[in-house]
């Protein structure tokens, strides 16, 4: 077990080899759940995203929808080095 000291500002500093276990790099953030008993759950805050919101990124972004034959076209010029 892994203890920490407490600064004057009330504030602990994980050891790196903590951080490498939750996989957490600069710049991250980290998630503490209180739990009964005075205890803390720890992990490391990952954003939780859904295909809605991915695709909402790309709303009004793409002009018109490419055709079956513009599809072909670009994939065929790919492969005869034309791009």
């Amino acid at each position: 077990m892994t203890s920490l000291t407490v600064t004057m500002k009330g504030q602990v500093t994980l050891k790196r080899e903590l951080l490498q276990h939750l996989g957490v790099k600069p710049g991250e953030r980290i998630a503490l759940d209180k739990l009964p008993g005075g205890e803390l759950r720890v992990r490391a805050d990952r954003p939780a995203g859904d295909i809605g919101s991915f695709i909402g990124r790309h709303a009004g972004k793409v002009k018109a929808p490419l055709t079956l034959d513009e599809i072909n076209e670009i994939a065929a010029s790919g492969w005869a080095g034309m791009r």
